[in-house]
């Protein structure tokens, strides 16, 4: 790393933007972009499928279920023969469809049956084991006395859940843990998807080393990177982590010049009102820095920067960590992976705000009440780790009070 000459000029302030005029404008950057990406459809494999976007509409190629099933462990029966005590016929196991699709047996039959094993055509009924007289499966050819069963009972009839021809996802859903389970469901192996966001990160100041080496006096280890990697992936990008290998404006262009292949770059620090803010210094072309009425996250820069393959995109959030994730959360997740949930819970405590600004704090939310973790610093990575909501304090709010009614996003 190089040492800093003269230190840089405070450009002058253009007044503070509010969170919603800043959103705008990081949309209206950004939007060239995505639209491009929303337009180029990939097949991706199932397994890798996660946290991507659908690009096409999914018809269901097949019923699902796609034979009628036992939803229990029990005997397969006509309704009409019960109550009464039946005979036992050749056992149904689930995988196994030899015994449903054999002769229909005669009349008063009652077939031992596994929890999604196919139904026999003779079957419209299914008694529990646990109601049978004994309670236990018996032989073919005893006898077990079963109560009354009306026809449909503990059958999960084919199609029940999805019918062959329906639209099951519709493009734009972004693929979770429950869509994955119903694509394989239905057998599906490739997934057409939008092309994902790359992102190359890009952590600055001379005070950061990364983890693993040493740490020497008046240094960190830099944490904004990895969340921000981490942050990123969750929402479906594709990201790279850069480091310059010199923290100074002539570094920091350098390192943007080597980037290519990635359609937006996000920075880390320097664009504060500091002496020695890199950034501000390297980007002043092309980059605007503003004040947002947020807190924490004040400071932000966005514009466009020269990488190796052209011009792209460039959000520049601020240093402390805290700040940084916020920056994300507000600004460039929902439009990435949509907007995270809301409810309003009632505030355990009560909680100063600066008037002029929109706080986020970091809480913990149980059964619609919420507590604060913390205090607002940005430097609090303990108190963000420890908690699974932001809080929204608006700007006009001076103090919320203990039993207030807040808005929260679960994270």
């Amino acid at each position: 790393m190089t040492s800093h000459s003269e230190p840089s000029a405070p450009r002058a302030s253009r007044g503070r933007r509010s969170v919603d005029e800043h959103a705008a404008a990081v949309r209206d950057l950004l939007r060239p972009t995505l639209d491009r990406l929303d337009r180029e459809v990939v097949a991706v494999p199932l397994a890798e499928a996660r946290g991507r976007v659908l690009a096409r509409p999914v018809t269901a190629p097949l019923d699902l279920p796609p034979f009628d099933n036992s939803q229990m462990d029990g005997y397969a029966i006509r309704s009409a023969d019960v109550p009464g005590r039946l005979t036992a016929v050749a056992t149904i196991a689930a995988g196994h469809a030899e015994a449903a699709l054999a002769p229909e047996p005669g009349p008063r039959s009652a077939a031992p049956i596994m929890t999604g094993a196919m139904m026999p055509a003779w079957a419209d009924a299914v008694v529990p084991v646990e109601a049978a007289e004994p309670s236990r499966f018996v032989t073919t050819g005893e006898e077990v006395a079963l109560p009354e069963a009306p026809a449909g009972q503990f059958v999960r009839a084919r199609g029940s859940d999805v019918a062959r021809g329906t639209m099951v996802l519709d493009a734009g859903v972004r693929l979770g843990a429950p869509q994955i389970a119903l694509l394989a469901a239905l057998g599906l192996v490739d997934v057409p998807v939008r092309e994902a966001l790359r992102v190359a990160v890009l952590s600055t100041g001379d005070e950061l080393v990364q983890p693993g080496e040493t740490l020497p006096p008046g240094r960190i280890y830099d944490s904004n990177g990895p969340m921000l990697a981490a942050a990123l992936d969750d929402a479906g990008a594709k990201v790279s982590l850069v480091q310059a290998q010199e923290d100074s404006p002539d570094g920091l262009r350098a390192a943007l010049a080597r980037l290519d292949g990635v359609d937006l770059v996000v920075s880390t620090g320097g664009i504060s009102q500091g002496a020695f803010e890199v950034v501000k210094q390297g980007l002043e072309d092309g980059v605007d820095f503003v004040a947002v009425a947020l807190q924490p996250g004040g400071p932000q820069a966005l514009g466009s920067v020269t990488i190796a393959s052209g011009p792209v995109p460039f959000l520049g959030f601020p240093g402390n960590p805290v700040s940084s994730l916020v920056s994300f959360e507000m600004f460039l997740r929902p439009l990435l992976a949509g907007s995270r949930p809301s409810v309003r819970a009632v505030l355990e405590g009560a909680a100063d705000s600066p008037a002029a600004k929109h706080q986020v704090r970091r809480g913990v939310l149980r059964d619609g009440r919420v507590r604060l973790e913390g205090g607002p610093g940005s430097h609090l990575l303990h108190a963000l780790a420890q908690a699974d909501c932001l809080v929204h304090l608006p700007v006009g709010l001076e103090r919320a009070d203990d039993g207030a009614e807040v808005e929260v996003w679960i994270v």
